[in-house]
């Protein structure tokens, strides 16, 4: 790999790192040249394994040894961008998490249709601006049995650098796509009930044996604040609450996420 020590903050090559802005990096209006960036060595593994192409790499000097070097290696000739921390602080605007970054090539997406096709269980996401929340939400769908995660157009984009980076790379193992307008109709083409957490008086309690004897089931879940919009729980087959004690309200939807797959999931898919 070559290895360039950094002297000129406005080299081109570096603004993938320090000024193009998230939404210029995915590249809107030319998709097949848009890009992410991938942060710590277990994320940027993720991303090799799930068939990212890499671009290059930027990495505080003192941490091209270990883990970061293992995963600097499967990365192939690709320029390497080096200088110590307070440099790339200087760069970046903020210190690097485990001092390591890459710059790669956005992967091709499969279609919704093609995931409710090889899905049981998925996750959809109505309007989920949070990238830390998404994140986490990902990282819960890895763990606990979820087949895919889908999303509609109003959410963060799951290759953002803070999503990636909070769901521990599990963003490219989980398969997930954007969903089309009409999406409830989509999930219904394929044979799934859907079930809306919203804390309704008429909901069911997420323990109810029916939900988990469904055979494909779709688990909704919506904005950070507002939850889901009534329309869409008019139109879900089933309105699931999570009992809440201390008279605690709600939970943070990313927490919600977790109970819901845990409960929700398919029995006989789980490996521990």
């Amino acid at each position: 790999m070559p290895i360039i020590e950094i002297t000129d903050y406005h080299a081109p090559e570096l603004d993938v790192y320090a000024r193009l802005t998230e939404a210029q990096l995915l590249n809107r209006f030319e998709p097949q040249k848009g890009m992410f960036i991938a942060e710590s060595p277990k994320v940027i593994a993720r991303a090799l394994d799930g068939g990212c192409v890499p671009v290059s790499i930027l990495v505080e000097k003192s941490r091209m040894v270990g883990e970061s070097l293992e995963v600097m290696n499967r990365c192939g000739d690709i320029p390497v961008y080096t200088a110590p921390m307070d440099v790339l602080t200087q760069l970046t605007g903020y210190q690097l998490t485990r001092g390591l970054l890459c710059a790669m090539r956005r992967p091709q997406r499969p279609t919704a249709a093609s995931i409710l096709a090889a899905s049981h269980r998925v996750a959809v996401l109505e309007e989920v601006m949070n990238p830390t929340n998404l994140g986490a939400i990902f990282r819960s769908a890895a763990a606990l049995g979820m087949d895919a995660v889908l999303l509609t157009p109003g959410c963060s984009d799951p290759l953002y650098r803070r999503s990636a980076r909070v769901s521990m790379g599990t963003v490219f193992q989980v398969p997930w796509a954007f969903l089309p307008e009409h999406w409830l109709e989509l999930l219904q083409s394929h044979g799934f009930r859907t079930a809306a957490m919203a804390l309704r008086d008429d909901s069911y309690s997420i323990d109810d044996p029916r939900l988990a004897q469904e055979e494909k089931l779709a688990v909704v879940l919506g904005t950070e604040g507002d939850g889901l919009a009534d329309s869409t729980i008019a139109h879900c087959d089933y309105t699931v609450k999570i009992p809440m004690y201390h008279g605690v309200d709600s939970l943070n939807v990313a927490a919600a996420s977790a109970v819901a797959f845990w409960q929700l999931r398919r029995k006989d898919n789980c490996n521990g």
